[in-house]
């Protein structure tokens, strides 16, 4: 990965990255190499503002130092901070908008793993259709708190998992020919690839005050992804 090419914005306080689905925000206890080792072997001290999950993709910041990384903390903590996604389901949800208000907790037996229950802590998700296709919709949701796996529970809980979800879904990828209804295979593929094969969620948008300034910082969706939705309103 080249750090720069994902680097959405930066200045004297933080540095914005459109982080790529398959990489940790930090590394892991097993050591697994993290976006924070890149910026920290580009900037030297760095600091953990929040996380994105490893299948996750977009939006996330890193304080460049501690002044910035305490004011952020606390901005984060308050919920004083936006933070939008964009997502593809399987199905379609009972309203086009809608909120879902429901409590997490660690999994009783599956570590790494949540469940949605109303003693758990205290979960708000909004959610929007933005585009209905015929198996998937494409989904606007802001989070109002930053619980783990909590867009991907959330979902779930509707009955709309996201597409490729290995732990709240059917984990299915999304070919073309599950799309389109004449579909051949070229004679150069042995086999059919799929469009997406990865968590269809993305970080979309974080908006803040920071030091009185208004931080309004937005990551387009990968390639992937943008992709199967053109694949989507092509054969609609």
């Amino acid at each position: 990965m080249k750090l720069n090419d994902h680097i959405v914005y930066e200045d004297d306080q933080l540095v914005a990255i459109n982080k790529p689905a398959g990489m940790l925000s930090i590394q892991d206890r097993a050591g697994n190499p993290a976006l924070k080792n890149l910026l920290q072997d580009k900037y030297g001290e760095i600091f953990t503002v929040h996380r994105l999950d490893k299948d996750t993709s977009g939006m996330i910041v890193f304080a460049k130092n501690e002044t910035a990384h305490r004011q952020l903390s606390m901005l984060f903590e308050g919920r004083d901070v936006a933070k939008y996604y964009v997502g593809l389901v399987v199905g379609k949800p009972p309203y086009e908008s809608g909120t879902v208000d429901i409590g997490l907790l660690e999994h009783p037996v599956r570590k790494g793993m949540m469940v949605a229950n109303r003693k758990g802590k205290t979960s708000i998700t909004d959610y929007e259709m933005l585009e209905s296709f015929r198996q998937y919709t494409w989904m606007q949701f802001r989070i109002h708190t930053g619980r783990m796996h909590q867009i991907r529970v959330h979902m779930k809980d509707i009955g709309c998992p996201l597409v490729c979800d290995e732990l709240y879904g059917d984990a299915k990828p999304v070919f073309l020919s599950g799309i389109k209804t004449k579909y051949n295979l070229s004679k150069e593929e042995l086999e059919e690839r799929p469009l997406l094969a990865r968590l269809a969620l993305h970080s979309y948008k974080l908006s803040f005050t920071l030091s009185g300034k208004e931080y309004n910082l937005e990551a387009e969706p990968p390639k992937d992804i943008r992709a199967t939705l053109q694949q989507l309103r092509k054969n609609k």
